[in-house]
């Protein structure tokens, strides 16, 4: 791999987001165990598996960051649960970071300039 090539190349974490329910009851659809995963750009659900979109929307903004790498002392490395949006729910969202996977900068770019094959149209 070239210089070039390996500087178009980056890391992201695949996730997986699990339901979580403590000690508060949990007021909005919240099922124990219930989970999705993040992989680059993709949630995959399986199993028809569910999430609040209100939950969802909570969460989205979180995602990416939890997907890169961190200080150690960064709260996106040491904390792991994410609370429901409705202040009167106990359920939680539990992010962990699974095994890394990689991308370049030309497979997922929009910028013409820059486009190479889309990472999902690669044959390998």
């Amino acid at each position: 791999m070239s210089a070039a090539q390996h500087a178009d190349r980056f890391w992201l974490y695949d996730l997986r987001v699990e339901t979580v329910v403590g000690d508060r009851t949990s007021v909005c659809r919240h099922v124990e165990g219930e989970s999705f995963r993040v992989e680059g750009e993709l949630l995959v659900f399986e199993d028809q598996q569910k999430v609040s979109m209100y939950a969802l929307a909570a969460l989205l903004p979180l995602l990416p960051a939890k997907q890169r790498d961190t200080h150690p002392n960064d709260w996106m490395s040491t904390d792991a649960e994410i609370a429901c949006p409705d202040p009167n729910c106990g359920g939680r969202f539990r992010v962990t970071r699974l095994g890394k996977r990689e991308f370049s900068h030309s497979e997922t770019t929009g910028l013409p300039d820059d486009r190479g094959t889309p990472y999902w149209k690669e044959v390998t």
